[in-house]
């Protein structure tokens, strides 16, 4: 069994280099989401939140791409801009495919559920973040 080598990822489009490079076709899954304050928020929350610190993550919306064909991040930012509401961070995965065929739309339907479950649980383990420059963002 071999494995990957490690790859440092510091900016988004390292990230879709490697995915290219790898030997399987990839799926990169990409979920955007939003700071929003949590229900029942106390004054403190309410105030950090103000003041630009605290809040949840809210996921806003979903999209799967293929790695050899999206260009670099600014084409995922101005796709995103159109689609959707604006964002603040956007998680994101690779999905391999087998025998070199791609992964199904059932395996991206599923893997794209559980992103999101994972994220609304606090649960980020698996999928890297990066802010709207395409920056890694360390979350904690």
């Amino acid at each position: 069994m071999t494995t990957a080598p490690m790859v440092e990822i510091g900016h988004f489009d390292d990230l879709l280099r490697a995915a290219r490079g790898m030997a399987e076709p990839q799926h990169l899954l990409f979920v955007f989401a939003a700071a929003e304050l949590p229900s029942g928020a106390s004054a403190q929350q309410r105030a950090d939140f103000e003041a630009g610190v605290g809040g949840e993550l809210a996921p806003l919306m979903c999209v799967d791409k293929v790695a050899t064909e999206l260009p670099g991040f600014d084409a995922l930012v101005v796709e995103a801009a159109a689609a959707g509401p604006p964002w603040a961070i956007v998680f994101s995965a690779a999905l391999s495919g087998r025998g070199g065929m791609p992964p199904t739309a059932a395996d991206i339907d599923a893997a794209m559920q559980h992103m999101v479950d994972s994220i609304k649980a606090g649960r980020l383990d698996g999928m890297l973040p990066f802010d709207r420059q395409g920056l890694p963002v360390q979350l904690s």
